[in-house]
C-alpha cells in the first residue's frame, strides 16, 4: 500500500514538473492579466466609440421581445435581449485575438520558419560534406585498386606505379 502511495506521489510530481504543466500554468496567470487590460480598452476607448453613434454605453444596447421594458419594483417587465453586452464581448474577444495573433503568433512562426531555414540548409551542408568525404574514399579505393592492378592470382601484379608490398598485400605460398 505505501508503495502505491509513493508511486502516486511520484507521479504526481512527474506531472507538477512537467515543462509544459508549468508553462499553461504561466500562461494563464498572463492571459488572466492581459484580459483586464483587453476589457480595460474595450470599455474605455470602444465601447465610447460605438456609443457615439447612440448611447455612451455599449452594454446599455437593449431590445425588447415582449413590450413594455421597464423595471417596475425593481422587476423587470418584459423580456429584454442586451446585446450590447454580447457586441462588447465580441469586441473584446476580437482585440484580444488580433493582439496575440500579430504580437505572439506571428512573430513566433516567423522565428520559427526561419529556425526551420536555417536547421535545413545545415542539414544540407552536413549532407553534402558526408557526400563528399564519401566521394573521397571511393576514389582512395579506386586507386589502391589500380596500383595493386587486377587480381589474377594468389601474386600481385604491378602496373609500374609501386611494387605489390607497397598496397600492403603479399602473397603467401
Amino acid at each position: 500500500m505505501t508503495e502505491n502511495k509513493e508511486s502516486l506521489l511520484a507521479g504526481f510530481k512527474a506531472f507538477l514538473m512537467r515543462g509544459n504543466v508549468i508553462d499553461l500554468a504561466v500562461a494563464v496567470v498572463i492571459g488572466a492579466a492581459f484580459t483586464n487590460i483587453v476589457n480595460s480598452v474595450v470599455k474605455g476607448i470602444i465601447n465610447p466609440v460605438v456609443g457615439a453613434f447612440g448611447t455612451k454605453n455599449l452594454e446599455s444596447y437593449a431590445s425588447c421581445l415582449k413590450d413594455p421594458c421597464r423595471v417596475v419594483d425593481g422587476e423587470m417587465q418584459g423580456i429584454q435581449i442586451q446585446w450590447g453586452l454580447v457586441l462588447s464581448a465580441v469586441l473584446s474577444f476580437l482585440i484580444t485575438a488580433a493582439v496575440v495573433y500579430f504580437l505572439m503568433v506571428l512573430p513566433m512562426a516567423r522565428i520559427l520558419a526561419k529556425r526551420a531555414a536555417h536547421d535545413k540548409a545545415k542539414q544540407g551542408v552536413a549532407e553534402t560534406i558526408e557526400i563528399t568525404e564519401l566521394e573521397v574514399l571511393k576514389e582512395i579505393r579506386d586507386h589502391l585498386v589500380a596500383q595493386r592492378g587486377p587480381l589474377t592470382g594468389a601474386t600481385p601484379s604491378s602496373n609500374g606505379s609501386g611494387s605489390g608490398a607497397a598496397s600492403g598485400t603479399h602473397s603467401t605460398s
